[in-house]
């Protein structure tokens, strides 16, 4: 796979900049990264829901009630 960079420009207003501004300077980041970082942890919890729900499509809901469903984590301490 080949990762390459591109560009996003944003408008947003001076409120949110200054807030992001805030974020990341506690955290000792620029806006940029803050931004990106956010992004990314977004685009995992998404991705890590969607992983959650095929499974629970695959081996039933924790809740389903199906005492035969052998569960992914059984006999795992």
């Amino acid at each position: 796979m080949v990762m390459g960079t591109s560009v996003l420009s944003l408008r947003i207003d001076h409120d949110l900049l200054e807030r992001l501004r805030h974020h990341a300077a506690k955290r000792g980041m620029s806006v940029q990264d803050h931004v990106v970082r956010t992004l990314i942890r977004d685009d995992f919890d998404q991705r890590f829901q969607t992983a959650v729900e095929e499974t629970e499509r695959f081996y039933g809901s924790p809740d389903s009630g199906d005492g035969d469903q052998v569960r992914p984590s059984a006999g795992i301490r």
